[in-house]
């Protein structure tokens, strides 16, 4: 029989934990992204000269903003599906605990 386990215990222990963290951290990070936070300013990947040749700078910068928000929530997607995967390995480790060879 074919098992789909891959990983230990622990290292499943530490997928979730890392994950529930990458979770929060960037869902709050889009949250701010999204509301177009001044403090992240220096985290949106723009160029001074593309701001003076532009006829709405605002809009751009809001757009760049909205774009690096979507982005960290689809990392955040991802991150749960990781921690799906390691709860899955969790349970086939409590699983493989009980069978009898």
């Amino acid at each position: 029989m074919v098992s789909c386990l891959f990983c230990g215990p622990k290292l499943a222990a530490c997928g979730i934990v890392i994950s529930i963290w990458g979770v929060i951290m960037l869902a709050m990070l889009g949250i701010f992204f999204t509301t177009h936070s001044a403090v992240l300013i220096e985290d949106v990947p723009f160029k001074e000269e593309d701001m003076h040749n532009d006829q709405d700078p605002p809009h751009t910068i809001y757009n760049l903003y909205n774009q690096v928000g979507y982005n960290c929530f689809i990392a955040a997607g991802i991150y749960v599906l990781v921690a799906a995967l390691s709860f899955c390995q969790i349970k086939l480790n409590h699983r493989k605990e009980y069978m009898v060879r």
